[in-house]
C-alpha cells in the first residue's frame, strides 16, 4: 500500500508595474514528510500540514477552486501518493514560521521552483498550477 500525504502548492502574486500580469511566486520548503492523520479528509490534512510546517493558517489562505493534482512516485524506496491543491496567501508579506522538520524556505518564480523541485511529478504540478493560474487570471 502506498504512503499517502496531502499538501498545498502555496503561492503569492507580486505586481510588476511594467507587466500586465502579476508574477507568481511559489513557496518551497526544504524537507517535508507529511501524512494523513486518522479521521481527517485530504484538504483538512493539507491545511494542518501547512500550519504545522510553515505557520500559515487556513484563514491566511484562499484555496483555488478547480485545481487538484494527485502525484504518484517512489520516495525512499516506497510508493507514495500526494494530493495537492493551489492556495494563495492573502497577505503578500505573510510570516513564515518553519517547523523543526524544515531547514529553509524560499519564494521562487516558476523556473527556479522547478529547478529545485525534487521529483519530476512535482515539477509538472508546479507547471500545471502556474498554467492554471495564468489561464484563469482576469
Amino acid at each position: 500500500m502506498a504512503l499517502r500525504a496531502c499538501g498545498l502548492i502555496i503561492f503569492r502574486r507580486r505586481l510588476i508595474p511594467t507587466v500586465d500580469k502579476p508574477a507568481i511566486e511559489f513557496l518551497l520548503l526544504q524537507a517535508s514528510d507529511g501524512h494523513v492523520d486518522p479521521g481527517e479528509n485530504d484538504l483538512e490534512t493539507a491545511l494542518r500540514e501547512t500550519q504545522e510546517e510553515a505557520g500559515i493558517t487556513a484563514g491566511q489562505l484562499t484555496i483555488i477552486e478547480g485545481f487538484r493534482r494527485e502525484l504518484n512516485y517512489v520516495a525512499r524506496g516506497k510508493p507514495k501518493t500526494v494530493i495537492y491543491w493551489l492556495a494563495e496567501v492573502k497577505d503578500y508579506n505573510v510570516e513564515i514560521r518553519l517547523s523543526q522538520e524544515h531547514q529553509a524556505y524560499r519564494w521562487l518564480g516558476l523556473d527556479e521552483a522547478c529547478q529545485l523541485a525534487k521529483f519530476k511529478e512535482m515539477k509538472a504540478a508546479l507547471q500545471e498550477g502556474h498554467q492554471f493560474l495564468c489561464s484563469t487570471a482576469s
